[in-house]
């Protein structure tokens, strides 16, 4: 087998010197997103192509060395950054980073997987078309990375995580081989779906290396309102009229407590950030409509008009422009940057049936604040397809770095045991990571458990790709 140093020197040999780094600061590539932990690899190598991927993944097989696949290092879950041992190669996707083509009739685009999803979006703009996954992270995630976590964001209850706007992909295996299914077909009923495998396995199957994803018409308008509600149940019900009123129309869905709101309010004092003073929930939503502006200005005006008089609304704004409904939806994004601000926090990132938020919140809120008195509650999320990101701050004064280093374990038992008893899951959009792959033994079922790992032991016998990470090492 070889050495480490006999590696090295065959990995610069496939990819050039320049694109197998050793030494500098590599802290862009060991560091993760949220600054909770620092690995250190061997190396961190940049292909350029698909056939050098394969090439190095051989390389790296042949040596028995683990490998972590990595696109713009933004995940929130630390699973795609090395471990501390300096014995993991990083696979930077970056370099592969070209839209390959865009077939207009077929209403599909395929890409490498290191494309920008903000340059994916922009390309699909420029040709006339929609491309409609959105993150706060879109200017700097890759395509790549939101297949791998099937990245979800604040269009879903429109069109669908990443998982839905995906119709191929190419892959190499852990043994090198390339698997090439950029078909873009939309019926193929012959046999197991592999897309399906890869997707959402966060690089622990094989690596992503581009995909056929679907596109959609621009609608002719896109509409925004910000929305005062004087209660959760009031958010669903608001919902549920938008679902009446907007049909298909309503793309996005967005509730934000008041608390959270203030943090935007505080560190962001630039932003008008509408009613949080006097509202303990806001919503923000979107109609996208293909007839005109004034059939969406229509749509929303009966919705709103229906919602103040089965009084969930108490106060709404309807955006005049595009910088105001940019503006409107700033305040969305902004949560997790002004928590981030506010201090260190504990994220849970949970999904419950929409129908079962309110009470779920309401007896979650109540056991944290009995457990953890003084704990801050910063809820907010996609509402509409029943995601929450259901965070806690620390309380005023406290000693931050002590209260997660203390309370994070058990208070993300106490969260989790509650999604439990509402049928929810653990990872609604941010994945499984090594954060959670402790976690996720005690809230998954051991059949699902133990397909689960022969999934892995067949496309991965080596334990080589992103090894520890959704499935603990047995």
């Amino acid at each position: 087998m070889m050495t480490h140093l006999e590696l090295l020197e065959q990995l610069r040999q496939i990819t050039g010197a320049p694109n197998v780094l050793t030494e500098g600061d590599l802290t862009a590539w060991e560091l993760d997103w949220r600054k909770r932990e620092r690995g250190r690899a061997l190396a961190v190598v940049r292909p350029a192509s698909t056939e050098e991927l394969a090439a190095v993944v051989k390389a790296c097989a042949a040596a028995r060395v683990s490998m972590v696949p990595q696109g713009g290092n933004t995940g929130m879950v630390v699973g795609s950054t090395p471990d501390a041992s300096g014995t993991q190669v990083v696979l930077s996707l970056t370099r592969m980073n070209k839209v390959r083509a865009l077939d207009a009739g077929n209403l599909t685009i395929t890409v490498d997987a290191g494309c920008v999803l903000q340059n994916l979006q922009e390309a699909c703009e420029e040709a006339g078309f929609l491309f409609p996954l959105s993150l706060a992270s879109e200017g700097s995630c890759t395509i790549g990375g939101n297949l791998g976590t099937n990245a979800g964001g604040t269009q879903v209850v429109r069109y669908g995580n990443t998982r839905e706007l995906c119709l191929g992909l190419e892959v190499v295996t852990s043994r090198g081989e390339i698997w090439n299914g950029l078909t873009g077909l939309r019926k193929d009923n012959t046999g197991y779906d592999l897309r399906h495998l890869f997707i959402g396995s966060e690089g622990t199957l094989g690596v992503i290396t581009a995909a056929t994803m679907k596109l959609y018409p621009m609608p002719v308008s896109q509409l925004t309102a910000f929305a005062a509600v004087p209660s959760l149940d009031a958010a669903v019900q608001l919902l549920s009229l938008a679902h009446r009123y907007l049909s298909s129309g309503l793309t996005g869905f967005e509730v934000m407590g008041q608390f959270a709101l203030s943090l935007v309010a505080k560190h962001y004092p630039q932003q008008r950030v509408p009613f949080w003073q006097e509202s303990p929930w806001c919503v923000v939503l979107e109609n996208s409509d293909n007839e005109s502006e004034a059939h969406a200005r229509e749509c929303f005006e009966r919705l709103l008009e229906a919602a103040m008089e089965e009084g969930c609304v108490t106060d709404a704004v309807v955006a005049e422009s595009m910088a105001q409904a940019k503006a409107l939806w700033h305040i969305r994004e902004s949560i997790p940057l002004a928590q981030a601000e506010e201090g260190l926090n504990i994220k849970h990132d949970i999904s419950i049936s929409v129908s079962r938020i309110p009470e779920f919140v309401q007896e979650t809120n109540a056991l944290l604040l009995q457990h953890f008195p003084g704990a801050r509650l910063v809820i907010y999320g996609h509402l509409g397809d029943g995601n929450l990101h259901y965070n806690v701050q620390a309380p005023v004064d406290d000693d931050q770095a002590r209260f997660l280093l203390d309370e994070e374990a058990p208070m993300n038992s106490l969260v989790y045991e509650v999604v439990d008893r509402y049928n929810g899951s653990i990872s609604a959009e941010h994945g499984i990571g090594s954060l959670k792959a402790e976690k996720l033994e005690h809230h998954k079922s051991p059949v699902a458990l133990g397909l689960m790992r022969s999934i892995k032991q067949a496309l991965d016998p080596l334990n080589l790709m992103n090894p520890g990470r959704v499935i603990r090492d047995n």
